[in-house]
């Protein structure tokens, strides 16, 4: 296949729930009830519907990594279930070329009763793979599972991180042509999640295809070069990976409120637009880069400002300050003018950040404005690979060791 061939395709998926389940009492009684009360009876035996997921549409290209995000019950899970054959549409049609893997949730995929051994093997031989080559790497996943100990152990007896261990060592290593990975991972411990993180990195440079769901938007980060996010059963956006994780991330903190759709012009002043400034930028509001950046707001008075005052501040998603300046004694005519603030860098961990520009004239305020839209940080992630030991700084370090005998050993750039 081309590296541009479609691999997943799915057309007007949908998928409907009954939502409960209505006990037959029996003929006497349903008669009893229709006598007494036919609308009442009639609606009692009206089954609640509800639809998972609704006319989604999407195509994955052959070595494509797409991660799928949203709330808890927007339908992700649904989506996969669709596309590993478990869950068969409601509406539409889906279509999958290649050996795939699934590792969905805990429990699925593996015999209760078989050995963790007999498992692998058995779950290689539904991809399609020849006995010897299982056996060829069958060490590999008992290592990478760290279950060397328990291997001939039926999986029934394994607790939930260890069958995650083994079953996402297996879907890896037996190398699928597709992998559909869900929120799994967040079984286990620190070190095994590395661990994972680091093989899935490897399956998605070795060119093949991986669908993954995950609520660690920093996994998103590092793996995905594209992004869908799912709300209320449909796809709300889908592009780049920093672009939906910006509106997502701004989405959720800001319970979807609109931003500066409210502000009224101002009759003295009025900020316009704003925009990054400097060489190699192709989009005036997203930050690519770690290095030196230029931010230029654009103004327009109306009358002569003496006692100017200009102030800007940056908020991230949860609206939180994080940094603010104010310029002061500034005299400005009539017209338009370009306020620009250059720095060495904007070190902060990528994700939605929103501007806040100010003009005051004395003690009046002439027009302050939330910048929209939003910018977008999309620079290289410096940071833990947990989210919950991310901050709010994105700095490089270089780390460095001493041995005993005081020699020391500098390594290159690592992540923090």
């Amino acid at each position: 296949m081309s590296s541009s061939e479609v691999v997943i395709r799915g057309e007007g998926l949908g998928k409907r729930y009954t939502r409960g389940t209505i006990v037959d009492p029996g003929l006497r009684h349903a008669l009893d009830r229709f006598v007494k009360s036919p609308l009442a009876a009639l609606r009692r035996q009206k089954q609640e519907t509800f639809w998972a997921l609704k006319d989604v549409s999407l195509e994955v290209k052959e070595g494509e990594v797409l991660g799928l995000i949203g709330r808890n019950g927007a339908g992700k899970t649904t989506l996969l279930k669709i596309l590993s054959r478990i869950t068969k549409p409601t509406t539409g049609w889906a279509e999958i070329h290649g050996r795939v893997g699934s590792l969905l949730e805990v429990g699925t995929g593996f015999h209760p009763e078989l050995t963790g051994r007999e498992n692998a093997f058995l779950s290689g031989a539904i991809l399609g793979m020849p006995k010897s080559e299982i056996t060829r790497k069958f060490d590999e996943i008992v290592a990478f599972a760290e279950l060397e100990k328990f291997i001939d152990t039926p999986v029934k007896h394994y607790s939930s991180g260890m069958y995650v261990r083994l079953a996402f060592a297996v879907a890896a290593h037996l190398e699928p042509e597709i992998l559909l990975v869900d929120e799994v991972l967040a079984v286990g411990d620190i070190n095994f999640q590395k661990k994972c993180l680091g093989k899935m990195g490897d399956v998605a440079r070795a060119g093949r295809t991986v669908v993954l769901v995950t609520h660690q938007m920093n996994q998103i980060r590092r793996l995905c070069h594209r992004v869908a996010w799912i709300d209320a059963g449909s796809v709300r956006q889908d592009g780049p990976a920093h672009e939906v994780l910006a509106a997502y991330e701004s989405a959720m903190f800001s319970g979807d409120r609109a931003k500066g759709l409210q502000r009224g012009a101002g009759t003295k002043a009025q900020f316009l637009r704003w925009g990054i400034a400097g060489p190699g930028v192709d989009r005036p509001n997203v930050l690519s880069s770690l290095g030196p950046v230029t931010a230029n707001f654009v103004v327009e008075v109306g009358g002569p400002v003496t006692r100017g005052e200009h102030g800007l501040a940056l908020y991230n998603a949860q609206r939180q300050l994080m940094w603010g300046t104010a310029e002061r004694n500034l005299s400005l005519e009539p017209g338009v003018h370009v306020f620009s603030h250059s720095f060495p860098s904007i070190p902060l961990r990528p994700g939605a950040y929103q501007w806040q520009v100010s003009l005051w004239d004395g003690g009046e305020m002439l027009d302050t404005w939330d910048c929209v839209p939003e910018m977008t940080i999309a620079t290289e992630v410096l940071q833990h690979y947990m989210d919950e030991w991310n901050g709010i700084l994105n700095l490089a370090t270089e780390f460095s060791r001493e041995s005993d005998s005081g020699s020391q050993h500098t390594d290159d750039t690592v992540d923090l």
